[in-house]
């Protein structure tokens, strides 16, 4: 059996032309499942059978290794029994079918109001501060994606009506409203727009008067967030999740922030829907009967 590993990984490495790290993990991940298969005295690989391959997940399961680790082991012996089956006559993949872990998504940072309005607020003269502070305050706004930014035009944006039209993921568009902060900054930007030999309609544009990129916003925000002496893990995304965040703690509609963020499924939303602990434990402890202190 231990045979037929090393040529399993002399396969990925010639063959399908693994990276040396990527061939360091399927080695160890399966010599260690080759080293459980001796202990329960399975010696034919042709004798494994989904039972076996669920037991030793639960096996690892125990030990304590992470989901993540226990996906990618998983994945190491579905490819090696691909390459028995396809190599070696194998008949059957016994890791097939087997459910890999789930991992725990980790929640992008969520800002608080104090720090939402320490990095919009204030007075900007430069042409680049100032769209980029109408940008940021309609990230925050009305919840948009990087793509739905980017992509906004000049007639996309009724600043009378207090509402922005977005095209989202699918092309589907939405209306979306805008809040007062937001309206001004847009319009202190499309004064300084005039000034730039824009080349098409779009709402946001480079120097060279080009609809601005996705990599130029997030170096912009970078920048911005330096400048203010802000966190600099704070991305697009993170004033997109802070206004969902805000939405929610408020409102408690999830139904409304699903329409909102422009998601499809409201499973997705629910992504969004955690709070500060200690938010929810100040309303617990002042709204919970047993809980109120005498």
């Amino acid at each position: 059996m231990q045979d037929q590993l090393d040529h399993f990984i002399e396969y990925l490495q010639s063959a399908r032309h693994y990276s040396q790290l990527t061939l360091k993990s399927y080695s160890r991940d399966l010599n260690r499942f080759y080293v459980w298969l001796e202990t329960v005295e399975l010696s034919d690989l042709r004798k494994v059978r989904n039972t076996d391959i669920r037991a030793y997940v639960a096996e690892l399961k125990i030990s304590g290794l992470s989901g993540r680790s226990i996906q990618r082991a998983l994945s190491a012996i579905r490819s090696f029994y691909r390459y028995l089956q396809r190599h070696h006559q194998y008949e059957l993949n016994p890791a097939d079918g087997v459910p890999s872990p789930k991992t725990p998504k980790k929640l992008p940072r969520s800002l608080g109001v104090e720090e939402v309005n320490h990095m919009l607020d204030g007075d900007y003269g430069d042409w680049h501060e100032i769209r980029d502070r109408a940008m940021f305050e309609l990230f925050y706004t009305s919840g948009l994606r990087l793509a739905e930014l980017v992509s906004i035009n000049i007639n996309d944006v009724d600043l009378k009506a207090l509402r922005l039209r977005v095209t989202g993921k699918g092309n589907k568009q939405r209306d979306l409203p805008i809040g007062k902060k937001a309206v001004e900054a847009v319009e202190e930007w499309m004064a300084f727009r005039s000034d730039v030999p824009v080349k098409d309609s779009s709402l946001f544009v480079s120097q060279q008067g080009t609809r601005i990129s996705r990599r130029s916003v997030q170096a912009r925000l970078k920048k911005w967030i330096q400048l203010k002496g802000l966190d600099g893990s704070i991305s697009p995304h993170t004033l997109r999740h802070t206004f969902a965040s805000h939405m929610l703690e408020s409102s408690q509609d999830l139904r409304a922030v699903q329409e909102l963020l422009g998601h499809a499924d409201i499973s997705t939303t629910q992504v969004y829907t955690h709070l500060d602990f200690q938010h929810l434990a100040e309303v617990y402890d002042a709204t919970h009967p047993r809980a109120k202190k005498k």
